[in-house]
């Protein structure tokens, strides 16, 4: 499931519902992304999305890392519009048979949301605003899975 959430949500209470009712499933690994404050020099983080387009861009990841990673389900929640610091942004949670691949695939779809994922991120703070882009790191993270 892939939900963009304009509003702030609970990821105890999403992996709680995405875990219920799993009798075969060996696996669930998941990751929260929290926004930062930056020591101070980041009050809120803005992401502008296009609904529709981007839930259907990030599906296509999320079946792709179901195949690649023979996922039994995929759960991604991700926030859009302003975003405070302290406040989830980005939920990923897979479930399989087995651990490895769980994490593997949350890894892999972590590495395409932060660098991939048609997101524009604006950070702002007391001195403005200023556009966010994927660091070096992110780039050589998402690299290694190609």
């Amino acid at each position: 499931m892939i939900r963009l959430a304009a509003e702030p949500f609970e990821p105890g209470a999403e992996l709680a519902r995405f875990c219920a009712g799993r009798t075969e499933t060996g696996a669930v690994a998941s990751f929260v992304g929290i926004a930062r404050a930056e020591g101070g020099q980041a009050t809120a983080l803005e992401l502008q999305a296009y609904p529709g387009f981007t839930e259907i861009e990030i599906g296509r990841m999320a079946d792709a890392a179901t195949q690649r990673f023979c996922l039994a389900d995929v759960l991604i929640v991700h926030r859009h519009g302003a975003i405070a610091p302290g406040e989830p942004i980005v939920m990923v949670a897979c479930a399989s048979a087995h651990r490895r691949e769980a994490f593997q695939a949350c890894d892999y779809l972590m590495d395409y949301l932060k660098s991939r994922a048609p997101f524009w991120k604006k950070e702002l703070g007391p001195d403005g605003a200023r556009w966010v882009e994927p660091t070096a790191r992110d780039l050589e993270d998402i690299a290694r899975w190609d």
